[in-house]
């Protein structure tokens, strides 16, 4: 079912959730699924800033985002997202999106760490306007290791609730360490 599927389910609630033409920023843009889905909310007023640190994915990005006509939607930046505070300002993003792990079908050793991770949260959430929100896909087997994800879980339970709701989701019936679509709504 394609319901099931961590980015279809991400994509849905940042879509219910999210105005259209506003300012998104894909902090992993890996192949440009959600990049793309991004510019698509964006429309022709709004705009998106993608970082990646592979250069192949700047690639797969630009090409999908040109097929389908809003390549001029984006900003792709070939910098980690732990420095998206240099190209954005302070309480401008609308939505902020995450993918943890590596890049689909790319390399497994070059995957997004615990330390970067928790910086590029950390900056996001100053960037996330009032009302906006952050969604964050956690990928923690095989590979990318559980370190990221209970580093990642350990801040946003320390995040303040009366200016953060974080919502934990998770597959409850599937081995093999799934992934876990969390969501931070800002107040």
């Amino acid at each position: 079912m394609r319901q099931s599927q961590i980015t279809y389910w991400c994509h849905e609630i940042i879509r219910s959730q999210a105005p259209e033409g506003g300012f998104y920023i894909d902090a992993t843009m890996g192949n440009g699924n959600d990049t793309l889905m991004l510019c698509r909310l964006a429309g022709d007023t709004g705009s998106v800033l993608a970082f990646d640190i592979q250069e192949e994915a700047l690639l797969h990005t630009d090409r999908l985002l040109t097929e389908h006509g809003v390549r001029n939607r984006a900003k792709l930046i070939l910098d980690g997202h732990e420095h998206m505070d240099h190209y954005a300002r302070a309480e401008s993003a609308d939505v902020i999106c995450f993918n943890f792990g590596y890049l689909p079908g790319g390399s497994h050793e070059i995957a997004t760490t615990p330390a970067t991770s928790v910086e590029a949260i950390q900056k996001g959430l100053g960037i996330l306007k009032h009302g906006g929100m952050m969604s964050l896909c956690i990928y923690s087997g095989k590979d990318t290791g559980f370190q990221e994800k209970e580093t990642i879980l350990t801040l946003l339970r320390e995040l303040p609730a009366r200016e953060y709701t974080v919502i934990v989701n998770e597959y409850y019936n599937r081995n093999n360490h799934p992934p876990m679509p969390v969501f931070v709504f800002r107040s």
